[in-house]
């Protein structure tokens, strides 16, 4: 069992930690969704193709895989104030990297910068999301991380106008330019494009830096770890691989987090394909974001007051398959519409599947996070597979028959994978 200090959740120090980890979700949605938006603008200015420009997803969610176990490690060490605070300013790091990335036109470098800052938020989502699931009962921690998910979002759907304002201002009367030039000029504009980038980096590294200090210096209570309770017939568990429901929750992780990156990542290419210009399309992503806002207000007015959150999971995961289904034999709008109701549907599945796989693990509460943060890495690898089944049936569209499998198996663990316990 875990508890986080008694006095924490009855006076100011929890409203000021739930202040805090909110402003870090603020941070990860910024920063996530803007991906959304340097996925169009990269593949035109360092001339990529559609599953090139989808690796912007694959390097940023990548670092999770790669720096999760590490992050529960430097975690054990510093504990997760600390530890939020480094995650920050690695972010930091990766963001100014940005700089000599838009100069010298270099898709690697982006991509290097992007796996920086993938590090840092692998390092701060193993600390933030246990913290925030403890902070309070498990039977309400969906709750609370609906609440993180609104500003999450709010700060995603910002992204997407501040952004996309930015660097995809212009998008199709430059594209239409580009064909009509001599290799000279067209390198002159491609040049001009990429620094469009610099100066919001520029501003994102100094927020994290600024937050970074705060957090190193405000008193947050640190979350004490308590062994786990047995029963006379259970056995103490001496491994992390010996909760099934946390290693099938990984998965389950997986699974949601790369349907949830396709949902918003592949929104513009999707609409695009459809007949509307990119400036319109590149902003179908804040539907998603509305979507998502809807589905975590209802999911904290009724999380577990009217429904628990494994029931609720279960339903929102039928929703999503059916809004799939339409959004492959649908058109026009109707399709656009039907996909944009995805993020109301995903809405509750992070914030169900994490209590669900983290509950019991007592003194293997990092670990076991670092594990479900691992699965983030659904987001590098799925995108790009979608990239690739859609160029091979030649339809964005039909591409998106690939969420139906990742949506049955999310049902499974929302049905019977949850439970799975070692006895």
């Amino acid at each position: 069992m875990i508890s986080g200090n008694n006095n924490a959740t009855k006076n100011g120090n929890y409203v000021l930690s739930i202040t805090i980890i909110g402003s870090l979700f603020f941070v990860f949605g910024f920063i996530t969704w803007a991906n959304s938006q340097l996925i169009p603008y990269l593949k035109i200015a360092c001339e990529l193709t559609d599953t090139q420009s989808f690796l912007v997803a694959t390097a940023f969610f990548a670092a999770y895989f790669f720096m999760a176990i590490p992050s529960s490690l430097i975690l054990n060490k510093t504990g997760y104030k600390k530890g939020m605070s480094l995650g920050l300013s690695v972010m930091a790091v990766g963001a100014l990297i940005f700089i000599p990335a838009a100069q010298a036109r270099s898709y690697p470098l982006f991509l290097a910068g992007l796996f920086i800052i993938g590090t840092g938020l692998a390092l701060l989502q193993t600390a933030s999301n246990p913290y925030v699931t403890v902070l309070g009962p498990i039977d309400s921690a969906a709750q609370r991380i609906s609440i993180m998910g609104i500003c999450n979002k709010v700060a995603g759907i910002l992204a997407v106008f501040i952004l996309g304002g930015i660097v995809l201002k212009d998008a199709d009367a430059l594209k239409q330019k580009l064909l009509l030039l001599n290799h000279a000029a067209k390198e002159a504009e491609l040049n001009a494009l990429a620094s469009r980038v610099i100066n919001p980096y520029i501003t994102i590294a100094i927020v994290l830096s600024v937050l970074a200090i705060i957090i190193y210096f405000i008193n947050l209570p640190e979350i004490r770890e308590q062994e786990e309770t047995t029963d006379t017939s259970s056995k103490p568990h001496t491994s992390i691989f010996q909760f099934p429901h946390l290693i099938l929750g990984a998965i389950a992780i997986f699974f949601y987090v790369g349907v949830e990156v396709i949902s918003y990542d592949t929104f513009a290419a999707f609409g695009e394909s459809l007949g509307h210009p990119l400036e319109q399309a590149s902003r179908f992503a804040s539907y998603t974001g509305y979507g998502l806002l809807a589905g975590y207000i209802l999911g904290i007015i009724c999380i577990p007051r009217y429904i628990s959150q494994q029931k609720a999971l279960v339903w929102s995961v039928v929703l999503s398959m059916i809004l799939v289904l339409l959004t492959l034999f649908t058109n026009g709008m109707m399709a656009v519409f039907c996909f944009a109701l995805l993020g109301f549907s995903n809405a509750v599945m992070w914030p169900a599947i994490w209590p669900l796989a983290i509950n019991g693990l007592g003194r293997f509460t990092k670990i076991g996070a670092a594990l479900l943060i691992m699965g983030i890495v659904g987001g590098a690898i799925l995108p790009p597979l979608y990239g690739m089944i859609s160029e091979m049936v030649g339809s964005k569209q039909l591409g998106y028959s690939l969420l139906i499998p990742c949506y049955l198996f999310i049902l499974y663990y929302a049905t019977i994978g949850y439970k799975a316990r070692r006895k």
